[in-house]
């Protein structure tokens, strides 16, 4: 097989992984939207962590990447990263199923959104 055939396929795989990565985004997105925020993390600090801005961060930073079809700003990058750190603190102190399923879907959706790779965003 030669480079450019290699190449070729690389580059079809890599759009139909963003396709399904985005797809995925949309669905996790849509659900995210119609949930309610818990009633037992709200004004909640989890590990020293308060959760309501921890949402708000997130779902900036998803709002951003799904309405410019994919992309973020390295700075988001960041902010998710950070996120993704302070979910990792909360999700297993969270004992209320209500609040897992939510923190566990916010975190599946910045981790989603943080493995662009943030040099094809800019």
């Amino acid at each position: 097989m030669n480079s450019t055939r290699c190449e070729e396929c690389c580059t079809k795989m890599s759009r139909v992984n963003r396709t399904t990565e985005q797809a995925v985004v949309a669905r996790l997105w849509q659900e995210h939207l119609r949930a309610a925020f818990p009633a037992g993390l709200r004004g909640a600090e989890v590990a020293g962590i308060d959760t309501v801005p921890l949402d708000a961060g997130i779902a900036g930073c998803v709002s951003t990447w799904y309405n410019n079809g994919g992309a973020l700003d390295s700075e988001r990058h960041r902010i998710l990263r950070d996120c993704i750190a302070d979910l990792d603190q909360v999700l297993p102190l969270l004992n209320e199923a209500e609040g897992l399923c939510y923190c566990q879907r916010l975190r599946e959706l910045a981790q989603l959104v943080s493995d662009t790779d943030p040099q094809l965003s800019k």
